[in-house]
């Protein structure tokens, strides 16, 4: 996807009020939280999957607190602060895929329970985080990239769900690992989005900065 989701900026976007301060201070609460949740379950039920979704939570804990801080900095620091989250979402993903493969090699089986209630937990959490961030998913590449981290989590615990029930199914652990290795490639596929955008918006102030001066 690139900058608007390839199809133009026609929706109007929606200015950074309190409303959306409100909401970034809840979403980091949220995912500090449930960070703590899937780490514990992760590291009990021996799931990758949710290990992998826990360090995410991580890492859009830390999103919030930036974008809380970009609001209230210049249009280029907030591009420049999207640029450095997108990246570090790239980061997480190829590590998320590198630890993926290591397990599978490992042969470990995950335990679906925990797994399954854990997930369910996850996603009215992020599911509820993502309804109040909808109106703000075509803004500058600050605000999108807090919706696409927030949509890719919600699609990532959805598919935690089906790794329990995988696991569970045929008692193996190849559905957890699979599950873990999408997440890696949809972390990849949001960073390189919100670089993009970043990118874009960042050369669009050059250009202006370098026209003004003429």
């Amino acid at each position: 996807m690139s900058a608007c989701c390839s199809g133009g900026c026609a929706s109007p976007t929606p200015a950074p009020d309190r409303r959306y301060r409100r909401i970034l201070w809840i979403a980091l609460a949220v995912n500090a939280a449930m960070f703590l949740v899937e780490l514990i379950g992760g590291w009990h039920a021996g799931s990758v999957s949710l290990l992998a979704d826990a360090i995410d939570f991580l890492g859009d804990a830390v999103n919030y607190g930036l974008s809380l801080a970009a609001l209230g900095m210049a249009v280029v620091w907030r591009s420049r602060t999207a640029l450095f989250k997108g990246l570090t979402m790239g980061a997480y993903g190829v590590a998320i895929l590198g630890k993926a493969a290591w397990t599978m090699m490992q042969g470990t089986v995950p335990e679906a329970a925990t797994m399954g209630t854990i997930g369910v937990l996850a996603l009215f959490a992020n599911g509820g985080v993502a309804l109040l961030l909808y109106a703000y998913r075509q803004g500058d590449a600050n605000m999108r990239s807090v919706w696409l981290c927030t949509r890719n989590d919600a699609i990532g615990n959805i598919a935690v769900m089906l790794a329990a029930a995988g696991v569970f199914g045929t008692g193996a652990g190849w559905p957890d690992f699979a599950v873990a290795a999408v997440m890696g490639l949809l972390a990849v596929s949001a960073s390189l989005s919100v670089t993009r955008h970043a990118l874009t918006e960042l050369r669009a102030m050059q250009v202006t900065a370098v026209q003004a001066t003429r």
